[in-house]
């Protein structure tokens, strides 16, 4: 995978509340179809768009693109499948209006040792709401669940911060804000719908 590829799920999946990809997981992944390439494509093809436009927006007025759950998830699933050195495996999320979001997230986390005797690989489920703001965003989770029961937020930014440092990544707290992507405004939900700002 090149290293604009890396840095791009480094970047757009916490970016999209989904900095929760040093929490959990049970199974290889999941089978990337023809079709779920080509959803994928679409929305990577509107972020390149996005990026290489940037400078000829900046003071044009915002305009939007639209993107699917469906699309978005395939989009995830193709990141994750190309970065094997990855701890997330799997990553399904379900959009809702004002910014919520629901997801399950599956991470093997062997390589890490994680706190409180955790199990290396979980399940995880969570809701929250994204908010962006001068061109980060984060997630303020409501509900968490490692393997059905009820955690902390607390437990989960230790979790972060074990899997961050295994992986260099520079998200270290589930409070932290993470830069969009260039030449991204903002970033919204609608019951299953993603909308792209630029």
């Amino acid at each position: 995978m090149n290293e604009k590829r890396r840095r791009r799920l480094r970047i757009i999946l916490p970016a999209a509340g989904l900095i929760l990809l040093a929490a959990a997981a049970a199974r290889a992944g999941i089978e990337i179809t023809a079709e779920m390439r080509q959803d994928a494509a679409r929305l990577q093809s509107a972020l390149d768009l996005i990026e290489r436009n940037r400078a000829a927006r900046a003071a044009l007025p915002m305009r939007s693109l639209a993107f699917s759950e469906k699309e978005l998830n395939a989009w995830v699933a193709v990141l994750i499948e190309s970065d094997r050195n990855g701890i997330l495996r799997e990553l399904a999320l379900k959009l809702f209006e004002e910014n919520r979001v629901e997801g399950k997230a599956f991470v093997d986390a062997s390589g890490v040792s994680l706190p409180f005797g955790l199990k290396p690989r979980l399940n995880i489920f969570f809701s929250g709401r994204v908010t962006v703001w001068d061109g980060a965003a984060k997630i303020a989770l409501d509900k968490l669940f490692f393997e059905g029961q009820p955690v902390s937020v607390v437990l989960l930014d230790t979790v972060i911060a074990a899997a961050a440092a295994l992986d260099k990544s520079r998200a270290a707290s589930i409070n932290d804000w993470v830069a969009l992507p260039p030449g991204l405004r903002n970033l919204r939900s609608r019951e299953g719908v993603l909308l792209l700002y630029y």
